[in-house]
């Protein structure tokens, strides 16, 4: 059975404040048409199909047009909501988009219910686990305790209940939205942490043929059979030297995987990241080959120059981002603001302000207690407000 895995589609979102539907509209139209090119047997969509829970109209009109064309080409798409969609508004009319062969899966509760497929060497069963905010989902899946872990480990012992009592050889698929242990994150992922631990391991999938990731937007192999597809654009910087793909998988008659290829997606515009004095970026004669592409630009004088973006863009027209980063070491008294948080936590950053305005004690433990279980309320209130609206 062939799978085209694709995720984090992210419709409604800009770069930069630069529109980028009609990029996803053409990702959406090399979807349909690798779909029919190369024979695929089932689309597979991991999470964050819109940007936001309230999606700009534009961008539900989009997500229509897509719904409609994998309906005509008359293969089966399974698709999960991710941390970024609303659960409950992906899913209306579930049941009724269903009888076109469009399977939407926002449910925790239906995650040991599978889509089954079938192929000349017998069953696939394709089980979609939405996105789990833990204190959602976890009495609900019967979690022993909060934490990614649990809840999909929750998830996943339905999963290969429900496996168990099929025919012996039935293959099996898992779509998830996580963080799972050895991907590479980037800028543009909104943190799922939760009482400071932001991935789950690989094994919590034992058991699978395949793992259809979301969440992370670079395209990763974990394991041969765990893969994360990876945006279909870049939504930040930090992906500029990304190969955006889709993942095109050949599942074997015994669950094995005889095939894995990543189609590249349409491209709107190159990515650069350039960096130095302003004079010398508006110079060199190595940086031509990034005049078109979307720029970042790091400039590095010790003082701030005249107009950087004015004399930045008549060169790079399309230079979306400044960054202001002159040439001083950690110990200069002038350091940015941004230089000296780099790198560290919001608890840090707290624990350090405490510290200052008591002239150098630093929170004690039970102090440390309460800063953390502040952030952490603020967190998951703010979770439980995006899944719920």
């Amino acid at each position: 059975m062939r799978l085209l895995h694709t995720s984090d589609w992210h419709l409604g979102r800009s770069f930069h404040r630069v529109s980028l539907l009609d990029a996803q509209a053409a990702f959406l139209d090399r979807l349909v048409a690798t779909v029919r090119e190369r024979e695929v047997d089932a689309v597979l969509v991991a999470g964050d199909v819109y940007d936001r829970a309230v999606p700009p109209l534009a961008a539900v009109e989009l997500f229509d047009r897509a719904l409609h064309q994998l309906a005509e080409a008359g293969v089966p798409t399974v698709m999960i909501s991710g941390n970024h969609d609303s659960a409950r508004r992906l899913g209306v009319g579930a049941g009724l988009i269903e009888r076109a062969g469009i399977h939407l899966r926002t449910d925790p509760a239906g995650a040991g219910v599978p889509v089954v497929l079938s192929d000349a060497h017998g069953d696939v069963a394709l089980y979609g686990l939405p996105y789990l905010e833990p204190s959602l989902v976890r009495e609900q899946l019967g979690a022993a305790k909060a934490g990614h872990e649990a809840v999909l480990g929750a998830a996943m012992d339905r999963v290969r209940a429900d496996l168990a009592a099929r025919p012996a050889g039935t293959r099996s698929v898992v779509l998830a939205h996580a963080f799972v242990a050895g991907g590479e994150p980037s800028d543009s992922e909104r943190d799922i942490t939760v009482g400071g631990v932001a991935a789950v391991p690989a094994g919590v999938f034992a058991g699978v043929d395949y793992v259809a990731l979301g969440h992370l937007h670079g395209s990763q192999t974990l394991t041969e059979r765990v893969r994360y597809s990876g945006s279909p654009l870049a939504y930040s910087f930090s992906e500029t030297d990304h190969r955006k793909t889709m993942w095109l998988v050949d599942l074997g008659a015994d669950g094995t995987i005889e095939a894995a290829e990543r189609v590249d997606c349409p491209v709107p515009r190159r990515l650069a990241r350039i960096r130095g004095r302003l004079d010398d970026l508006l110079a060199d004669p190595a940086l031509t080959r990034h005049e078109e592409a979307w720029v970042e630009a790091t400039v590095t004088d010790p003082m701030r120059p005249a107009e950087p973006m004015a004399r930045l863009t008549a060169r790079f027209p399309h230079t979306l981002h400044l960054v202001f980063d002159p040439e001083r070491t950690e110990a200069d008294p002038h350091a940015s603001y941004a230089q000296r948080l780099r790198d560290r936590t919001d608890q840090q950053i707290a624990e350090d302000f405490v510290a200052h305005v008591r002239g150098g004690a630093g929170p004690d433990g039970a102090e440390r207690t309460v800063l953390h279980g502040a952030f952490e309320a603020v967190r998951v209130d703010a979770a439980e407000r995006e899944v719920t609206r």
